[in-house]
């Protein structure tokens, strides 16, 4: 089990563009795969992408089995290795929800996402991945591919306003359980 630093807002590798992966159901991408997610759950994360660890590959692992305490009430996603996304909105609506992110530990802020969405891509194996998805599914899958362009969610914010500290928007979720903050950080 190999937990890595997740790099922070300001560090200019999350700024790249991330390199496609070429190489498929190998022993390294299937360790950098299994790093991934243990860095993911032990973060709390509902998705981590690879460049967020400071590899520059088109790599997003997100979803789980389990409710995550960074989001209560929020829907499961399924556990998802991703290589190589292309996102097409499906349709025109968008809605706007919080969103926090492990790179940017402490924070939340209303983002707009297009509502529903077709994903595509490969899995560690190469084999096809194609789905359409909506809702927290969508917004989850949408806000990891950002990373993937050098986007973070405080880009997409249009109104800050609504963007502010987790442990003031929300006093219910424990400073532990938040973006990577340990209790007693400021």
């Amino acid at each position: 089990m190999t937990i890595h630093r997740i790099l922070k807002m300001g560090d200019p590798r999350l700024l790249r563009i991330a390199r496609p992966v070429t190489g498929f159901d190998t022993e390294a991408l299937h360790g950098l795969v299994r790093d991934m997610l243990d860095t993911m759950h032990d973060a709390n994360g509902a998705g981590l992408a690879a460049p967020q660890i400071g590899v520059d590959l088109q790599l997003v692992v997100f979803g789980s089995g389990e409710h995550n305490p960074r989001y209560q009430g929020r829907p499961l996603v399924p556990p998802t290795v991703l290589l190589n996304p292309v996102i097409t909105p499906l349709g025109q609506d968008e809605q706007e929800d919080w969103e926090g992110c492990l790179s940017v530990p402490g924070l939340r802020g209303m983002v707009p996402r297009w509502s529903r969405i077709r994903y595509t891509g490969v899995d560690p194996y190469g084999h096809p991945i194609d789905r359409s998805v909506d809702g927290f599914h969508a917004r989850v899958v949408q806000h990891e591919c950002d990373h993937l362009v050098g986007t973070l969610y405080p880009m997409r914010v249009r109104d800050f306003r609504q963007f502010g500290f987790t442990q003031v928007l929300f006093p219910d979720i424990r400073a532990a359980e938040d973006d990577g903050v340990e209790a007693g950080d400021g």
